[in-house]
């Protein structure tokens, strides 16, 4: 009987922590995010993506308010094309916003930051981010101060 009850026990301890682990993922990997709310897209183009992949966060102030929709390469223009996907209620958005790619913390993980101009008139569906900043390579950042140290 004692037996029986600690297979038991046990048995609902890892299912518990499986779930526990599913439900994880699933928040960890942004899939459910956005999902079903109404957005409009605008789209702008970098000339590095650096690690941008699809689904990362597009922020102002650092408040989420969509996420990259695409991302694909633009052979006319030579740069990559990032399609952002921002909720309707934040349609408040200046056509002189600037988008950078940024990186959360040293190694972590890159997103777009909106940053609002002053214009009156507002990004609409379809428009395009006029000012983009390219995101920061470390590698680069590195080189370049090695490159500085051994000249001087």
């Amino acid at each position: 009987m004692k037996v029986r009850f600690f297979e038991l026990a046990v048995g609902v301890f890892v299912l518990l922590g499986i779930g526990a682990l599913f439900y994880l993922a699933v928040q960890v990997s942004n899939v459910t995010d956005y999902h079903d709310r109404d957005t409009y897209t605008v789209s702008g183009y970098f000339d590095n993506i650096g690690g941008l992949k699809t689904r990362a966060p597009v922020t102002v102030s650092g408040v989420r308010i969509g996420r990259v929709a695409d991302i694909r390469y633009d052979p006319e223009r030579f740069r990559a094309e990032v399609t952002l996907a921002i909720r309707s209620e934040h349609d408040y958005l200046p056509m002189d916003t600037q988008a950078a790619i940024h990186t959360a913390g040293l190694l972590g993980e890159q997103y777009i930051a909106l940053e609002p101009g002053g214009d009156y008139d507002t990004l609409q569906e379809g428009d395009e981010l006029m000012f983009t900043q390219s995101a920061l390579v470390l590698e680069n950042l590195i080189g370049r101060f090695m490159t500085n140290m051994g000249s001087d």
